[in-house]
C-alpha cells in the first residue's frame, strides 16, 4: 500500500499547523498515513564542523527511513517571520547531508495555517520555490488564514473544507499515478 508521510514544519507541541496536517490526514482514505511531529526527531543546528565531528546524529537517520519510505508527502508549516521555521530549514538541512535528495522526487501537498489574515503567504512562496531544489513534486498548496475563526471542533469552514478536500485528492492522484 502506498504510504504518506505527514508532518508540521512547527517544532510547537500547540502548533496549529500540527492540528491542520493531522485533520487533512484524517481525510485521506486511500492512501495509509503516517502522522509524525518533527520535535522527536531532535538535531542540533547543523554546522560542516559537527557533521565532521560526530556524524548524522541518530534522529536524523531515524526520520530519513521515513521519508525513504513514503510514496509522498503532506506538509504544513507556520511562519516565522514571513519566511520558514528555524527547526523545520535545520531538520532539511542535516536530511540534504545524506544520499538522494530530500524528498526523492515524490509528491507533496504544502499547507501553512496562521491566525492572521495572509495565511502563510509568504512561507508558502519560499517553499515553493524552494522545494523542487529538494527533490519535492510540488501538487499544491493550501492556505488557512485567521486560524482561530475558520477552524473549530476540528473542522473548517466550508469554503476551506472543499478546497482541502480537492487538494487532497490532487495529492492521492499524484502518489496513486507514481
Amino acid at each position: 500500500m502506498k504510504r504518506i508521510l505527514a508532518f508540521s514544519g512547527s517544532l510547537s507541541n500547540s502548533s496549529i499547523n500540527h492540528q491542520l496536517v493531522s485533520l487533512a490526514a484524517e481525510r485521506i482514505a486511500s492512501i495509509e498515513v503516517k502522522t509524525i511531529r518533527l520535535s522527536d526527531f531532535e538535531a542540533p543546528l547543523y554546522t560542516k564542523e559537527l557533521e565532521a565531528e560526530n556524524g548524522i546524529p541518530e534522529p536524523i537517520k531515524a526520520l530519513r527511513l521515513l521519508f525513504d519510505e513514503a510514496d509522498g508527502f503532506l506538509i504544513s508549516t507556520p511562519e516565522y517571520n514571513s519566511s520558514i521555521p528555524a527547526g523545520f530549514k535545520n531538520t532539511m538541512d542535516w536530511l540534504s547531508r545524506m544520499e538522494g535528495s530530500i524528498f526523492q522526487d515524490k509528491p507533496i501537498l504544502l499547507m501553512s495555517a496562521t491566525p492572521g489574515k495572509r495565511g502563510g503567504q509568504s512561507v508558502l512562496g519560499h517553499l515553493s520555490g524552494i522545494l523542487p531544489f529538494w527533490g519535492a513534486k510540488l501538487v499544491g498548496t493550501f492556505s488557512l488564514p485567521l486560524f482561530r475563526e475558520n477552524f473549530s471542533d476540528d473542522s473548517l469552514k466550508e469554503s476551506y473544507n472543499s478546497e482541502l478536500n480537492t487538494k487532497l485528492k490532487d495529492l492521492e492522484s499524484a502518489i496513486s499515478a507514481g
